[in-house]
């Protein structure tokens, strides 16, 4: 019988219903214009959709060109319910969403393992919603894939960055990190926090961002130290918060797309 990691917050941060979740994901996805080439690596929100959404979007788009090559994502988020250090792996064959099941890429999984910071930890796995509200997306953007879902704990950006290292540039491999930005300031406080934040990502300065600057630091900042050591570039393609979408301006969640391509 399949170990399968089932969905722990469908029906709360995005539909239950199949139908109701591909029209919700097709209405974010259809305004996005088509672009010449597809990301390698992106950083996307992991909010409810209604407020989170249409932002995330903004990057699952440009994934449309390479829709039949992508083959296998690399998917990081951080972990909001478990604390631990290092990086989560999960025993699971598959990850369920209410849109079918995701085969998990085991054996590259096991030799991660390999790594003394990477350790089998499905209680970081069963609730965390960072890498769950990204898998309805990659379904409904890519044709088939294989799936390896990371959770972070606390771990330094090298750590990351190692695991990282052994995917980025292999042409059927996609990298996805999961994070939000600033939360609950005031709406003006909270654009000029997360432009800063923007910047600091777009200088790869990954060193000065804190846990004000976004809650999946741990995995950015080891996206854009893989960005220094190969000299990539990364740019915002979409910035905006709650108060934007969804919710009032007293008190928002700021969330950014970015792309490596």
């Amino acid at each position: 019988m399949s170990f399968i990691r089932q969905p722990a917050v469908a029906g709360a941060f995005y539909p239950a219903n199949p139908q109701k979740l591909q029209a919700m994901l097709d209405s974010y996805l259809q305004p996005v214009e088509a672009t010449k080439t597809s990301p390698k690596a992106m950083i996307v929100p992991h909010a409810g959709y209604i407020y989170s959404g249409a932002i995330a979007a903004s990057a699952y788009g440009r994934l449309k060109p390479n829709r039949e090559t992508i083959s296998r994502v690399v998917l990081l988020g951080p972990s909001h319910r478990v604390g631990f250090k290092g990086l989560a792996i999960s025993h699971a064959e598959f990850f369920n969403t209410p849109l079918g099941d995701i085969p998990l890429d085991t054996s590259a999984i096991e030799k991660l393992s390999h790594y003394p910071f990477v350790e089998y930890i499905d209680k970081a796995h069963y609730l965390e919603h960072s890498l769950e509200v990204q898998l309805p997306f990659l379904q409904t953007t890519l044709e088939k894939f294989s799936l390896i879902p990371i959770v972070a704990g606390d771990c330094p950006p090298e750590q990351v960055e190692q695991v990282l290292e052994c995917f980025y540039g292999q042409e059927d491999t996609l990298i996805v990190v999961s994070s939000d930005l600033s939360h609950y300031h005031d709406y003006a406080t909270a654009k000029q926090l997360d432009q800063e934040t923007s910047e600091k990502i777009e200088n790869l300065d990954y060193k000065k961002l804190d846990e004000d600057s976004a809650c999946g630091r741990v995995p950015v900042r080891g996206l854009l130290a893989l960005a220094e050591k190969k000299l990539l570039k990364i740019k915002t393609i979409d910035l905006r918060n709650s108060g934007d979408t969804a919710g009032d301006k007293k008190r928002v969640v700021g969330y950014g797309a970015y792309v490596i391509e």
